[in-house]
């Protein structure tokens, strides 16, 4: 599956960062090996000097940017660090170099505030935790700052929301460069949610409220979102978890104030209207987002949102264009 050409990947990391900002994306391209590809993953650091995460865990660096030939993919992770303090010259420098030379540019959470130090995301659409979404678009006033997405592309620039949201985005970045069939298998492979689409909300249904107290219901949740277009009917489930329909029945109830069947379809909803704001047709996005046909998914549609899956896809168009016209 490898084109017999290594692909260069290129972490700049620093004092601070997030550890699962560098970790997830990292373990993503180290999968898509294992399964075929052929990235060769550097994680820098402005003097090629250690750094320590924001846990406190030391990371071993390869290196400094002038150590490393030019790479395919450079990626900038985020940390709390930014954007708390200012932005260390080095590292600013660091990043200049490294995108100058890069086929690709990505970044992860707070990320974004380093690539729009060195006026990289100025005129592109661009997302980042929502916490800071605020601060990135008043300190790149040049930006469009979409605070609601899990990852956004405008030409080869990626940037994405807050952690496990660099997993997506790397996810993203496998399919483009080996196809959609190796990044679901790598999704699988990780036990992650396969591949949200980057347009879906960072406030998505499983993401909101309470996590369940109950291992069984933690498990349930786990297994819907690695696979939502499997089987998880309430026999299903139950069989999974050795319990009776019944019970499982009552423990959703008590925990999440739903159904089994419920929660499934809410999360499905989510990926459908994902797929129809990248351009799939209703009839795709409910055969993807495992909805057993364009009726079933037409029917939630109404009773959820009042609308139709078309005229909800119309109106995405037509905010998309309202947005890019700003």
């Amino acid at each position: 599956m490898s084109s017999g050409t290594p692909h260069r990947v290129a972490l700049l990391v620093y004092d601070g960062v997030k550890l699962l900002d560098v970790a997830g994306p990292a373990d993503v391209f180290a999968e898509a090996n294992r399964l075929g590809a052929d990235y060769r993953i550097a994680v820098l650091s402005a003097t090629g000097a250690d750094v320590r995460s924001s846990v406190g865990i030391r990371i071993a660096v390869d290196g400094s940017p002038a150590s490393e030939p030019a790479p395919d993919t450079f990626v900038v992770p985020g940390g709390d660090v930014y954007p708390r303090t200012p932005i260390a010259r080095e590292l600013v420098e660091a990043a200049r170099d490294l995108a100058a030379r890069s086929r690709r540019v990505a970044s992860v959470c707070s990320g974004a505030f380093v690539l729009g130090a060195i006026g990289l995301l100025d005129g592109k659409r661009v997302t980042t935790h929502w916490k800071v979404a605020g601060e990135l678009a008043a300190r790149c006033p040049k930006t469009h700052v979409e605070p609601d997405a899990i990852y956004v592309r405008d030409g080869t620039t990626f940037t994405s929301a807050g952690v496990a949201a660099g997993i997506d985005l790397a996810l993203a970045l496998v399919e483009e460069d080996h196809g959609s069939e190796l990044s679901r298998d790598v999704a699988r492979a990780m036990v992650v949610y396969l591949q949200r689409a980057g347009s879906q909300s960072q406030f998505s249904a499983p993401l909101q409220g309470p996590p369940p107290r109950s291992p069984a219901l933690r498990t349930v949740v786990d297994r819907v979102l690695a696979d939502p277009a499997g089987n998880h009917s309430l026999g299903e489930l139950a069989e999974h978890l050795h319990v009776s329909a019944r019970h499982l029945t009552r423990l959703f109830r008590e925990e999440l104030s739903t159904t089994p069947a419920r929660y499934v379809e809410s999360i499905r909803l989510d990926l459908a209207k994902s797929f129809l704001d990248q351009g799939h047709t209703a009839t795709q996005a409910a055969a993807l987002a495992g909805f057993p046909s364009y009726e079933s998914l037409r029917r939630v549609f109404v009773r959820e949102l009042s609308i139709s899956p078309a005229a909800y896809q119309r109106r995405c168009r037509t905010t998309r264009r309202a947005r890019r016209g700003s």
